[in-house]
């Protein structure tokens, strides 16, 4: 893909303010997904998305989880997964339409006493 620019049926089905405020997550994913002919290191990702480079290599290695992106020390690629890339994105797009509707989730609020405490 092209940088700076998106698919036409995306830009035509999206809401006035779809492409206003991208979290980090979202904004890290869309770089690699416009630059998917490069594979980046997490610095430079930071600096071209003027992000912390602790916080990208987070996110980083959470999306490798996910199987959203690849790494080979010290660089970091989009998937090439297309389907498993989309699937997240419909996902990721179903929660936000359920926030927007429902309001997002206080997890306090669900918080039971007889549930444990993850650390």
């Amino acid at each position: 893909m092209s940088s700076g620019t998106i698919d036409i049926d995306e830009f035509e089905n999206a809401d006035d303010d779809e492409f206003e405020e991208r979290n980090d997550t979202e904004r890290i994913v869309l770089f690699l997904d416009e630059n998917d002919d490069r594979a980046w290191k997490a610095a430079t990702i930071a600096d071209q998305l003027e992000l912390d480079t602790d916080a990208v290599s987070a996110i980083l290695s959470r999306l490798k989880e996910r199987g959203l992106v690849r790494h080979k020390r010290p660089y970091w690629a989009i998937t090439d997964n297309e389907d498993r890339l989309r699937a997240a994105y419909r996902l990721h797009q179903h929660h936000q339409t359920a926030n927007e509707q429902y309001g997002e989730e206080d997890l306090e609020e669900l918080k039971t006493d007889e549930m444990e405490e993850v650390r």
